[in-house]
């Protein structure tokens, strides 16, 4: 596969599908609207996640996990988030296959395994959630519950792009219950807020935060605050969500009446934003917080003798800079020349790179490349690690 990237002046988003392909965060799958996250990829979020787990638990969060599938009943309960997301809906109806008796070897759905009700695959947890709530507040002393869960969702596009807009994705849903309205309307502004101090401090993407007009609400929403980041090619991506929900959820059977509810989400999205929003015609360019690698370094040898005291020199330096927690890699792998593995980790977006030859172990010196700025640097062997 060519590793060209189209120019972002000619096509801006087959720029960018470039990028998501040849940068190899992901790649299309068997499944239409679907994709495979690639290795590269699912460590840049499992950066991203690992961070805001940590915000979410500081400001006093834990995680649950609830089912994929909602029962059809209890997602029509809830109205306006039912209407809201119907025709995006994918839904069980049956639960086993058997042998086609017309076609060998062929597999049909048994007509007579129909499910008594159908089962909703989550596109959003509210119904599932809140129904579940209802058994666990049982008075004021059972609040605030505060609970966030890492999942996956499905919500059936017909036009997608990866990263941005699939069928299924991985995203965190937070869903909150609270005594008062003040108390909700607080947690859906602080959780807006964790959301822009990591995207400002780790994805080091400016966001301009605010409130979205009724027709564009989340359904079931009384208001929906949220922050857009601008792209390279000057439109606005919507970054995360906080929503204040009101008395929506609450169930009008029992005392959950009384309960003021929010949720708040962030998806793999975030990966197409800082993509988009950082990147350029040569490739990936990844902040050092959240690059899965953030240096590499590539050895410049003619002969074993050569590679052997550069082996020897790196070694200690690799040790080095992961007991100071950095992750770093060394290349020294003989199927690719020097030049094309700095092609290929510039197209990744590894923050730096170094570049040792014999020579430069004489002089004690390494060559230090950035991939943000592109400059390059002769630093002191000595002091490389502290520098970096």
């Amino acid at each position: 596969m060519s590793k060209e990237i189209t120019s972002r002046e000619k096509d801006y988003s087959q720029w960018y599908n470039d990028l998501i392909i040849k940068g190899g965060l992901a790649d299309y799958s068997a499944v239409r609207g679907c994709m495979v996250i690639k290795p590269h990829g699912f460590a840049l979020w499992e950066n991203m996640r690992d961070q805001l787990d940590r915000m979410f638990k500081e400001t006093g969060h834990v995680n649950a996990y609830f089912p994929l599938f909602v029962p059809k009943s209890l997602f029509e309960a809830e109205e306006k988030n039912a209407e809201g997301f119907a025709k995006e809906c994918a839904v069980v109806t049956h639960y086993r296959l058997k042998t086609d008796p017309s076609e060998k070897g062929k597999l049909m759905v048994d007509p007579e395994a129909k499910l008594e009700e159908e089962l909703v695959i989550r596109p959003t947890s509210e119904a599932i959630i809140w129904n579940t709530y209802k058994n666990w507040i049982q008075s004021h002393r059972d609040l605030p519950l505060l609970i966030n869960q890492w999942a996956n969702v499905v919500r059936w596009e017909m036009r997608t792009r990866l990263f941005l807009r699939t069928a299924e994705f991985l995203w965190q849903e937070g869903h909150t219950a609270h005594a008062t309205k003040e108390e909700a309307v607080e947690e859906t502004v602080k959780m807006l807020n964790v959301y822009a101090e990591f995207v400002e401090n780790f994805m080091a993407v400016p966001v301009i935060k605010g409130v979205k007009t009724p027709n564009e609400r989340f359904a079931g929403a009384e208001d929906t605050y949220c922050i857009e980041a601008l792209m390279q090619d000057g439109k606005a991506l919507q970054a995360g969500t906080s929503h204040f929900l009101g008395q929506n959820f609450a169930n009008k059977e029992n005392q959950l009446e009384y309960v003021w509810a929010t949720s708040w989400g962030v998806s793999t999205r975030l990966i197409g934003a800082l993509v988009m929003a950082h990147s350029d015609d040569e490739g990936l360019i990844l902040p050092p917080r959240l690059a899965p690698l953030q240096v590499v370094i590539v050895p410049i040898y003619k002969g074993e003798d050569q590679k052997n005291l550069i082996d020897a020199r790196v070694h200690s330096l690799v040790a080095e800079l992961k007991s100071m927690g950095i992750r770093v890699k060394y290349d020294d792998a003989d199927h690719a020349r020097p030049g094309w593995k700095f092609a290929e980790y510039e197209l990744k977006g590894v923050p730096v790179r170094l570049a040792i030859g014999a020579r430069d172990l004489e002089n004690n010196v390494v060559e230090v490349a950035r991939r943000d700025t592109r400059e390059k640097t002769s630093v002191s062997l000595d002091g490389i690690a502290v520098y970096i």
